[in-house]
């Protein structure tokens, strides 16, 4: 079976003047146009190719890379508005369609939304929508606390950034716990801090608690050799000081000294923390 909005492996059949002919094994088969085929190929090779629809709606095959694929989410450019919807570039040559009624609020050109991918079930047609809760669901959570995630961050707010985890819940990391600059549309590594009585997941960008202290504790001792052995930051240090220097909080940064400074690797001075010659030499040889 030919799966429309996802990477089909197929047969190259024949090749004729619109293009190559694929096939699957239960005789299923797709045009990929002339411009999409590959340099070098043999009939009876196989390809990847993704599967939309084209302006006729029929299914077609390219070799180009969508920016989502069916029940994904994405973050897309809306390149025009009509009287019948929003069009969204997607990376492929036909733009993908959002109904007004699948708007969680009206497009508008120019502008970029997370998008959802799906089929409608009425007319077998993928589009989008940006009303995300819709796809989204926290009642039966397939994530543990510290457990790291992948997330896409939705929208920010004055509690924090809202995102989607592993394409399947709802997340939030709260702004004390935001220590770099961050976007909507941004995809990147988080750990679950906490899942609530009512399975809302607290999400952080570093490793909570003690699991976060060693590669803290690392990367100030980086900071600290690059700097020459010497940084201008201890524990009495303003906290905005140590995140516009180091990127983390003032509790981070203050358990990872701790575990360099018991670890003997460096001092802690009134004006700052130095990094000891028997450290610098160790790391040396």
């Amino acid at each position: 079976m030919i799966k429309l909005g996802e990477y089909n492996t197929l047969e190259i059949l024949r090749e004729t003047e619109p293009g190559l002919y694929l096939g699957d094994e239960e005789e299923n088969v797709v045009l990929l146009p002339h411009r999409y085929k590959p340099e070098e190929y043999e009939i009876g090779d196989e390809i990847s190719v993704f599967i939309y629809l084209d302006n006729e709606e029929r299914p077609i095959a390219t070799t180009l890379e969508p920016f989502l694929l069916l029940n994904t989410f994405g973050y897309l450019h809306c390149s025009d508005v009509t009287e019948y919807g929003a069009f969204m570039d997607w990376g492929l040559e036909k733009q993908l369609f959002v109904p007004f009624k699948e708007q969680a609020r009206p497009m508008k050109k120019g502008n970029w939304y997370i998008v959802y991918l799906y089929i409608d079930e009425k007319t077998n047609r993928l589009v989008g929508s940006s009303k995300t809760n819709h796809f989204l669901q926290n009642e039966t959570l397939t994530v543990e606390a510290f457990e790291e995630v992948d997330i896409l961050v939705t929208h920010l707010t004055d509690k924090g950034a809202n995102v989607i985890v592993n394409g399947v819940h709802k997340g939030l990391i709260y702004i004390e716990d935001i220590f770099e600059d961050i976007r909507t549309g941004d995809r990147m590594k988080a750990f679950v801090k906490n899942i609530r009585p009512d399975k809302k997941i607290d999400l952080v960008l570093q490793k909570p608690g003690y699991r976060s202290i060693e590669p803290n504790a690392n990367f100030i001792r980086e900071e600290l050799e690059a700097a020459g052995g010497f940084l201008p930051l201890h524990d009495k240090s303003d906290p905005d000081t140590i995140k516009n220097m180091l990127g983390m909080s003032k509790k981070s940064f203050k358990k990872a000294i701790g575990t360099l400074y018991k670890d003997k690797q460096i001092t802690i001075k009134d004006d700052g923390i130095e990094l000891l010659e028997n450290s610098k030499e160790n790391t040396a040889s």
